[in-house]
């Protein structure tokens, strides 16, 4: 800060509690003797402002003026005429209070903390303030609790994860566990089972106004008396992943995307949440506040943003089949995080229609990328919230009973998937009738799943009739029937047919060049299950081109890494093995 005699105004900004007002005093403390006068002012309000100049005239020149407002001018003319003093401002609520006296001195520092991230680009170089590295945080926490030796490290590491790095609530998390002699690992169970009143106990007894909870509370009543949506948006971002919620989850369902815009303004300003322009982030601690009931937070209100926050992740998911729209993976991707923590901050019974829609949906593109253990995890508690939410024969909840079932199978457990598809169908046959797509859907998978346990004879007709239903139904080239025509060859294949199984592969691809493009998974599939077929007929002249072409396809349309590139790779190994 220091810069020959001109006045240097800088202002620090960061969330409350990461330590401004402690880096300023730190400053203020070790470069006393730097400066001729030092002079703090809680600069809270406009009325604390002036009340803090008026004090210091007082401090310099006894009783300098009848009334506050001659003080604060004589201040004002002192510091005028007086180079070399240090102003520290702590907490200014907003930058405009300033301006009156700030464009009135011309030598000095002036140094300000505030939770106002914006408005100081005329007043003072702003610094934005972050929370500690980890290693730093948890070198705090060890000081802090006395927990110094190292094989404490490890949990006081956890802790100050969870916590965020937040230094105000690593003081106070320090402070508790050495005042009651409990570890970190006690102090972490506790928050987890009495968040309000851990969040609300000091790190220094009877200092009430210095805790996370009445820190940010101020904060928030702040916002809610000029921006109270604001304030309903912070709950909602309560439920999802701290970092990165791509900003259009918020603002495309909206009624009024300006007021949802200014509102995530506002937040930001006040250094509540971090944004950019396609995301929004937010302190993990501030979330664990703002889902915890207490006086100013009801249960109705946290009900309701939770509720909330799942109908928002399901309207933002892509609505194209996850499996193979291979276009909308980056969008699944960048909202997977979200719905994970979602899904981890909520219990089965608080699930809401929108949550079993959220999903099921996630499983299926979850087990489109082989990600099978979570994948069936999600798909059994859709299907559960929808036998609570809608019965057992909704058409949603035969849906949701499918999917499962599908995940089941690509999990590999067929004696779990077998008997629900049969169950599934069933159903689907009593409640929607046998020409409904989705009891054909149910017809075909379990046809699938009969061919993968290596039951033909139940298989073959199975495929067989729901081929022929789905040309009656839908048309010889719709992509459902493409799917079972390729269905009852892989049966064939199966069976040792070859002379039945790669006509059909011929005329399956054929037709899905045609319709689907030459990219489409689909395609893809029809392209690796063709080579597969000519190579167990001998015909590695075919086979090994067919599969280097959509190897190299698969690596451009779905990457290395899917379930499905990894097949076609093997499968080209052994057929260049076995031609050698």
């Amino acid at each position: 800060m220091h810069d020959g005699n001109s006045v240097i105004t800088q202002a620090i900004h960061g969330l409350g509690g990461v330590g401004k007002s402690t880096l300023a005093l730190d400053y203020a403390r070790t470069h006393r003797s730097a400066y001729t006068l030092t002079w703090w002012i809680t600069a809270d309000s406009p009325q604390n402002l002036t009340a803090g100049l008026a004090a210091l005239a007082e401090r310099l020149h006894g009783q300098a003026g009848t009334d506050t407002a001659t003080n604060v001018t004589w201040a004002l003319t002192w510091l005028q005429t007086h180079p070399g003093w240090l102003l520290v401002l702590d907490n200014v609520e907003d930058p405009a209070d300033l301006e009156p006296y700030l464009g009135q001195l011309d030598a000095g520092r002036v140094l300000i903390t505030s939770r106002r991230a914006v408005g100081w680009h005329r007043l003072a170089h702003p610094v934005a303030i972050d929370v500690l590295t980890l290693d730093s945080a948890t070198d705090l926490l060890a000081r802090a609790s006395g927990h110094t030796a190292p094989g404490h490290r490890p949990a006081l590491t956890e802790l100050a994860t969870e916590l965020g790095c937040l230094p105000l609530a690593l003081e106070q998390a320090g402070a508790y566990i050495a005042r009651n002699q409990i570890s970190a690992s006690d102090y972490h169970q506790l928050l987890r089972e009495y968040p309000a009143r851990i969040h609300a106990t000091p790190a220094v007894l009877g200092q009430h106004e210095r805790t996370i909870a009445r820190t940010w509370r101020l904060t928030l009543e702040t916002i809610a008396t000029h921006t109270p949506l604001a304030v309903a948006m912070l709950s909602v971002l309560a439920w999802l992943a701290p970092d990165r919620l791509p900003r259009d989850v918020l603002t495309a369902p909206a009624n009024d995307a300006l007021a949802v815009n200014e509102a995530l303004g506002t937040l930001a300003a006040y250094s509540m949440i971090t944004l950019t322009e396609n995301s929004v982030s937010v302190h993990r601690l501030v979330q664990a506040v703002a889902r915890t009931p207490n006086a100013h937070n009801t249960e109705d209100t946290i009900t309701h943003a939770r509720e909330r926050a799942a109908a928002l992740l399901h309207i933002a998911l892509p609505t194209t089949d996850p499996a193979t729209d291979v276009g909308t993976w980056a969008r699944w991707r960048a909202l997977l995080p979200h719905v994970h923590a979602h899904t981890s901050l909520t219990t089965p019974d608080q699930d809401t229609q929108d949550t079993a829609h959220l999903l099921d949906w996630t499983g299926w593109f979850l087990s489109g990328q082989g990600q099978h253990q979570q994948a069936v995890a999600y798909a059994e508690r859709a299907h559960q919230t929808s036998i609570r939410l809608n019965g057992p024969d909704h058409p949603g909840t035969l849906t949701s009973r499918n999917n499962l079932a599908s995940a089941y199978r690509g999990a590999g457990d067929l004696d779990r998937a077998i008997p629900l598809y049969e169950a599934t169908l069933s159903a689907a046959l009593r409640v929607l009738g046998p020409d409904h797509l989705h009891t054909l859907t149910s017809r075909n998978n379990l046809a699938s799943a009969y061919r993968e346990a290596g039951d033909l004879d139940r298989a073959i007709p199975l495929h067989q009739a729901t081929l022929t239903d789905r040309e009656r139904i839908l048309g010889s080239d719709h992509p459902d029937t493409l799917s079972s025509r390729n269905n009852l060859a892989a049966a064939y294949r199966g069976a040792g047919d070859l002379d039945r199984a790669i006509p059909l592969y011929e005329a399956t691809l054929s037709a899905a060049l045609r319709v689907l493009g030459p990219n489409h998974p689909h395609t893809l599939t029809s392209r690796n299950n063709l080579a597969t077929a000519y190579q167990e007929a001998g015909d590695l002249d075919r086979a090994i081109p067919l599969y280097e072409a959509t190897l190299s396809a698969a690596l451009r349309v779905l990457g290395p890494n899917h379930p499905m590139t990894t097949v076609i790779r093997r499968n080209l190994h052994v057929a260049r093995t076995a031609g050698r």
